[in-house]
């Protein structure tokens, strides 16, 4: 056989083996590790931090934080909170010219999309899914022993906003049996798209409230390194009049778009450090699914 066929049929297989291998990943194809990488936009430049998930910790949290990320519902979206010990995010945007707070109306956005669901209600024996997440921590029974992710420094976490004293319950899909179990508390069940990186030293008694799916893998370089986010942050808070000048309180509404009427009804209202120099979230690129 001639080299020019030799070389023909190796290209031929070789694209096959592409090809297969290209479809095989968007067929779906998971890993116990999916990588994300968030770039978030500060002071006129990029910060890149890589971070790695765990479906084995928080196989449902995990899986809805990816489909947002897929379909861009973060990109744009700023630091609406910022602590000495968190960064929250996933909410709002910010107008830096007019100082308005905005809320991205999560249900509505979200309605149309074939978001993969574990909270529900009951429409006579039909289940309604409510677009939130089932509380992958201790207060909702949830086992987190196996975990290796905890509040220290770089973590992913997932944020349930108050829901005040509300008493509404729902049925969520457990992880365990994947059976729908009944009576659960709607507050630890109310997940949305927020979510925080935490910043400050270990503090494992928050992990019975918070579900932790991810961690900064390279926290040390790209947060707190010479080019790192958080040292951009704190370098540019240097040169403020007073460290207190890097925020301003925003008081807005809360639970709005609440998909429970007696929750609406309760008109609540959330105070917020906002950033008055954005710091936006430009993307959520999915490395690794």
């Amino acid at each position: 056989m001639k080299r020019k066929q030799l070389n023909r049929i190796f290209a031929l297989v070789s694209a096959g083996v592409l090809c297969f291998g290209a479809a095989a990943m968007f067929a779906g194809c998971s890993s116990d590790n999916p990588e994300v990488t968030i770039t978030y936009t500060f002071n006129g430049k990029d910060y890149e931090v890589d971070y790695t998930l765990s479906r084995r910790s928080a196989p449902r949290t995990v899986e809805h934080f990816l489909e947002l990320a897929k379909n861009g519902y973060y990109d744009g979206l700023c630091i609406h909170n910022y602590t000495d010990t968190a960064l929250y995010t996933g909410g709002y945007t910010y107008d830096a010219e007019t100082g308005d707070l905005t809320e991205k109306n999560y249900f509505e956005t979200v309605a149309s999309w074939d978001l993969t669901q574990s909270v529900f209600t009951m429409n006579g024996e039909e289940r309604v899914g409510l677009n939130t997440v089932y509380g992958e921590f201790s207060a909702n029974g949830v086992s987190v022993s196996g975990s290796k992710y905890r509040h220290s420094a770089g973590a992913l976490v997932m944020f349930y906003p108050d829901k005040g004293n509300t008493n509404e319950r729902v049925y969520t899909l457990r992880n365990d049996t994947g059976a729908l179990q009944d009576n659960s508390l709607y507050q630890y069940n109310c997940a949305t798209s927020l979510f925080y990186t935490y910043l400050g030293q270990q503090n494992t008694s928050l992990d019975s409230d918070y579900c932790v799916f991810g961690m900064a893998e390279n926290y040390s370089e790209q947060m707190t390194g010479e080019d790192g986010l958080v040292t951009a942050i704190d370098e540019y808070i240097d040169t403020l009049s007073s460290a207190s000048d890097f925020t301003e309180q925003k008081t807005v509404p809360a639970n709005q778009y609440d998909p429970f009427q007696s929750i609406r009804d309760d008109n609540a209202k959330a105070t917020y450090n906002v950033p008055v120099e954005p710091i936006v979230i430009k993307s959520v690129k999915i490395v690794k699914f």
